[in-house]
């Protein structure tokens, strides 16, 4: 018989850390979103209450998969990756809706907006993780159990890039990529296809002109101020004038139709500006926090499928926000990948909750905890 206090426990940690960045990003995106939102949307509070709209919706999603055994997940597994692949193809039908931009990302579901390829960066993981844990013992002797899983990836890649959205699509491909490289892929052939996939992606990357655009932008911003480097430039212009402790809560003038979407992709220069250098890099912190409890969840996972499973959402999760502060600060090219948690993006976050969810579900389950059972029994 368990005791209560012996029975396996959520990690607490991951959640409370969750919850605390949501509330940050919930008032960083009033801050950023309030004077944008009464111009656009005649409403100062739009922005605010459709991503606590969201955010209760994921929560919700969070509480409810964070008690279900994870291993539903891998029996569904095929399921889930034909409802990728379904809503994927539906983007490109009449459901389909740019949102007013250039791009055709989302589909139109009565009052629902969804974006498809943010369920496939959980799609992808769990499908491939399943599979390959169930082929384990042969994966260091067949191709196949390395190419097949790959392949699906590519397609959806291509499905996702197809929108345009290349950054999301590249984001998807290197989750299941390393997936299969945690499986246990002999670094031989990891590197064999890695040596065939670049110039695939390269070309798809760089074959659109705006693309080798964003790319010059890149190395010299201020080649062209107020066209192509304007948003970069903007977005220096916050971070460097939050100084140390920001300019106060609020208080940032970037957002103020100069950066464009500040609620949005950059909302971490509206961070930087209001809250300074010490606010941006306590919110780093929170974020390697949950990186590392991720990871600590996948080391400790009771087998190879929730270990799998683990590493490649946290790997997801901790790219998503590398991309994002790397873009912000000119580190690299511009592109179209939220802040985790922070940024408004139902999707995005909803998504986000759901992957956050699974991995309390796989931290109930640690090889800590079942010894603990067992010696309980």
């Amino acid at each position: 018989m368990i005791s209560r206090q012996e029975r396996p426990k959520t990690d607490n940690v991951l959640l409370l850390t969750t919850v605390l960045l949501l509330a940050i990003g919930l008032i960083m995106v009033f801050s950023a979103s309030y004077i944008v939102a009464a111009e656009r949307m005649g409403d100062s509070y739009y922005f605010l209450k459709r991503q606590a709209l969201w955010i209760a919706i994921g929560l919700l999603g969070l509480a409810i998969i964070s008690r279900i055994n994870y291993l539903v997940l891998k029996r569904f597994s095929l399921l889930i990756l034909l409802l990728n692949f379904v809503l994927l193809v539906l983007v490109f039908s009449p459901l389909g809706t740019s949102l007013g931009t250039e791009a055709q990302r989302w589909l139109a579901l009565g009052p629902a907006i969804l974006q498809p390829s943010e369920f496939s960066k959980l799609a992808l993981v769990i499908f491939t993780a399943a599979y390959m844990s169930s082929r384990s013992l042969n994966i260091r002797h067949t191709w196949t159990a390395t190419i097949l899983p790959l392949l699906i990836a590519f397609i959806a890649f291509l499905l996702i890039q197809f929108q345009p959205d290349l950054s999301t699509g590249l984001v998807v491909l290197a989750g299941a990529i390393l997936v299969v490289f945690c499986a246990g892929v002999p670094l031989a052939r990891a590197a064999c296809l890695s040596l065939i996939s670049i110039p695939l992606v390269a070309w798809v990357t760089l074959h659109e002109d705006y693309r080798m655009q964003r790319l010059f932008t890149f190395f010299d911003p201020w080649a062209d101020p107020t066209g192509s480097g304007y948003q970069i430039i903007q977005s220096l212009y916050a971070l460097g004038s939050g100084y140390i402790f920001g300019s106060g809560l609020g208080q940032g003038r970037q957002k103020l139709f100069y950066l464009p979407e500040p609620h949005n992709d950059f909302i971490f220069a509206v961070i930087g500006e209001e809250l300074g250098f010490i606010g941006a890099m306590s919110i780093l912190l929170f974020y390697l926090l949950i990186i590392w409890r991720g990871y600590q969840i996948a080391i400790k996972a009771p087998d190879l499928f929730s270990s799998l499973l683990a590493a490649g959402l946290t790997f997801i999760f901790g790219l998503q926000v590398l991309i994002n502060i790397a873009v912000v600060t000119a580190s690299m090219p511009v592109t179209g990948i939220n802040l985790p948690l922070i940024s408004a993006g139902g999707s995005s976050v909803f998504f986000t909750l759901i992957s956050i969810g699974i991995l309390l579900s796989i931290s109930r389950y640690t090889r800590e905890d079942l010894a603990l059972k067992g010696r309980a029994a």
